[in-house]
């Protein structure tokens, strides 16, 4: 038997999506983002210096294929890169009518996604009556904070001082199909907001809101405050059979590692390990040595986006692109006879574009174990048709019931 580990650089997308027109960052549409080439333009022209410097250096992903990657989504001539990938390589291109996580993971994973997601106005107040008092009733208070679009650490410096004084929850939403709520681990309590969140989160899911995010937080007025690592999402579950269901159906090991429990509603899963972005490594590395034979390991590494990408951090994001890229070159020499490394995204967030939103993007599939070869332009599915077909398990299949 084999194994595959599909590892996802969250918003690493390579542009050239053909419908980017379509998606906007405020009144200006995703029409030529581009997260990892214009990174790598920012740092041949001496714009990305800060705690690293030079050109950005990615032996490993070039090797792979990268670079023939975003001349492929972004239509230049491949040939004139140089070196000749050692890896299979391709470009994939989103089918789903959204640019967001569990878009684009599903997809990754054999599901698109069947319909529309809801999005709250940027109005304020954000959110229709029944959401609120919803929220009220779920948090046992007379109200709630926030009920606009914001920024997560924004919304919680505006509101935490009267979050304090209240103890109503801060609740928020962006050009995501998502609702958020922050509070205090302290003064509204973890497990109080985790129930919160799962209280709410059946209505939001058949309103066709993606997600639930808990965002707690500490700290106080005069120190400020902090998030904690201990964010939970609660997404609306994928509608068919994805690539997970498939595996643990047939009796694999399926190994989530980061976010990937929250995205697909713990289903598919046989356990979860979490942590920071350096903590998932260490769990990856581990699973290098621990998955057993026939098992799929399933990794998302947050902070490019979260971190970097929303935060327009373009020395951030090539610096933790080069970290990921020295930590995978450690990694590939300890893999078994016949395992398949896909490194892939699920989106883009191109920190040289305007706004602070996901972009409309293509994304790379970069292949270890499957010979040097050019996959050229897929779907997003084709990936997960990539992973069952090495583990010999069925297709995922967006119309089986789960």
């Amino acid at each position: 038997m084999t194994r595959v580990f599909l590892l996802v650089m969250d918003s690493a997308g390579i542009g050239g999506a053909p419908d980017a027109d379509q998606f906007f960052n405020g009144d200006t549409p995703d029409t030529g983002s581009n997260t990892l080439g214009h990174i790598a333009e920012a740092c041949a022209a001496g714009q990305a210096e800060e705690g690293r410097t030079g050109p950005l250096k990615l032996p490993t992903l070039d090797a792979m294929g990268l670079g023939h990657a975003i001349a492929l989504a972004s239509g230049l001539d491949a040939p004139n890169l140089g070196t000749a990938p050692t890896g299979a390589w391709g470009a994939a291109t989103e089918v789903s009518n959204g640019k967001d996580t569990p878009s684009g993971h599903w997809e990754l994973a054999g599901v698109p996604v069947p319909w529309d997601w809801h999005y709250f106005p940027k109005e304020i107040p954000a959110f229709p009556t029944e959401v609120t008092r919803l929220l009220m009733q779920a948090a046992g208070t007379d109200g709630i904070l926030g009920n606009r679009h914001a920024s997560g650490t924004v919304v919680i410096d505006e509101e935490g001082p009267e979050h304090m004084q209240t103890g109503w929850p801060i609740c928020y939403t962006s050009v995501d199909s998502v609702l958020q709520i922050a509070a205090h681990e302290e003064r509204f309590g973890l497990d109080r907001l985790l129930d919160m969140c799962r209280a709410v989160a059946p209505m939001l899911h058949d309103m066709k809101v993606g997600r639930v995010i808990a965002r707690p937080f500490i700290g106080d007025e005069a120190s400020g405050f902090t998030r904690t690592p201990h964010r939970r999402d609660f997404a609306i579950a994928a509608p068919g059979r994805t690539l997970l269901d498939s595996a643990k159906g047939e009796g694999r090991d399926v190994h989530a590692v980061g976010k990937i429990g929250d995205i697909f509603s713990m289903r598919g899963i046989t356990d979860l390990r979490k942590g920071p972005d350096d903590k998932l490594m260490e769990h990856l590395s581990d699973l290098v040595d621990e998955a057993a034979d026939g098992a799929l390991v399933f990794a998302n590494f947050v902070e490019f986006d979260t971190n970097f990408g929303h935060r327009r951090d373009v020395s951030g994001y090539a610096r933790h692109l080069e970290w990921f890229d020295a930590e995978l070159a450690k990694i590939l020499p300890r893999l078994r006879e016949g395992d398949l490394v896909i490194v892939t995204a699920d989106h883009g967030n191109d920190p040289t574009f305007t706004g602070t939103d996901h972009t409309r993007e293509r994304v790379p599939v970069l292949c270890h174990g499957l010979g040097a070869r050019a996959l050229g332009l897929m779907g997003f599915v084709d990936v997960g048709a990539l992973a069952s077909a090495h583990l010999g398990i069925p297709a995922p299949d967006p119309e089986a019931t789960p």
